[in-house]
């Protein structure tokens, strides 16, 4: 594209009063037209494109989104996540660090699609970012919120000393569970299970270092470990460790308040048949008529069978030299 004479690749570098100066009308500023001024300082320009639901993004959230970033007289993202089908979560005030983008986001919702301008001064200032953000770039921003959770209780509360933790309610302290317990189950669900693992388990750390004040909080309590167990044991199952995955399946097991059928999937991935037996006799024993069970079962046949046939051939081929 060319304009008076001003090829685009110029136009990127030339100051918006340069630009009004020679008469030409961008594409930037036939957007912002048809845009919204969320600051009232005509400095980040919104257009919604896909409304969402729910409440808007709080100040203190961990988000999940999709987003690219564009100069003008370009098609092509300076930066971009559409390349990851899961992005990893993002804590405000941390890890977004575009302070427009992080101000956009504020005044979204969950699955909301948006586009933003963002002037210099909420993007890359006058400098810009050589070599790939020109000096007083406005940039395009296009935003989905695929999800969002709200952690500031729980970074509140893991700044407080261990004493300052143990004096907090207990309602306070469960919430502060629950929400570990979401933001976990919200990086599982999205293949993070790195990320959800040390969710889980400096969840079971909290629980560990709570002071019980009476019989009746140590049985919440332990009712509580049951589900970080069992998330545990899961996800060390999708990190392909099954000796952990039985570990915590163990201690879960030893509440005595649950049976889950991954365990007998962990055993078989270590060829312990006994013990997936041993498994899943115990849970037909509780529900006689599950099918999951009862397929798990025909499953552990096969697995079994197989294993003994291999032995047989095994043994064939080692003694054949004595016939």
């Amino acid at each position: 594209m060319s304009t008076n004479g001003k090829t685009s690749r110029i136009l990127q570098f030339m100051a918006p009063d340069e630009r009004r100066q020679f008469g030409i009308e961008t594409p930037f500023h036939r957007l912002a037209l048809q845009m919204q001024d969320i600051l009232g300082d005509g400095g980040i320009l919104k257009e919604v494109v896909h409304a969402g639901e729910g409440p808007p993004v709080p100040k203190h959230a961990s988000v999940s989104i999709h987003f690219s970033g564009f100069l003008e007289y370009s098609d092509t993202p300076f930066e971009t996540t559409s390349h990851l089908k899961y992005p990893r979560m993002m804590k405000l005030g941390r890890d977004v660090t575009l302070y427009g983008l992080e101000l956009g986001l504020l005044t979204m919702k969950k699955g909301e699609f948006s586009r933003f301008l963002f002037k210099p001064k909420y993007a890359y200032g006058d400098l810009g970012c050589p070599p790939h953000i020109p000096p007083l770039a406005t940039v395009l921003y296009e935003v989905q919120v695929l999800d969002f959770l709200d952690s500031a209780q729980v970074d509140e509360f893991l700044d407080l000393s261990m004493d300052e933790q143990n004096s907090v309610s207990l309602s306070t302290f469960l919430n502060v569970l629950d929400t570990q317990r979401s933001f976990g189950n919200l990086c599982f669900n999205k293949k993070h299970y790195e990320d959800a693992r040390e969710r889980y388990k400096q969840a079971m750390t909290l629980l560990q270092n709570r002071e019980l004040v009476d019989d009746e909080e140590k049985q919440r309590l332990e009712e509580m470990k049951l589900p970080f167990l069992l998330n545990l044991s899961l996800t060390y199952l999708k990190l392909e460790k099954p000796q952990k995955a039985l570990c915590y399946g163990q201690k879960a097991l030893d509440i005595k308040l649950f049976f889950p059928l991954f365990f007998n999937e962990a055993c078989l991935e270590m060829s312990d048949y006994e013990k997936a037996q041993d498994y899943l006799t115990l849970a037909q024993a509780k529900k006689p008529f599950d099918p999951d069970i009862n397929t798990l079962l025909k499953k552990l046949a096969f697995c079994y069978k197989d294993y003994l046939d291999k032995e047989r051939a095994m043994c064939s081929k080692m003694f054949s030299g004595f016939k």
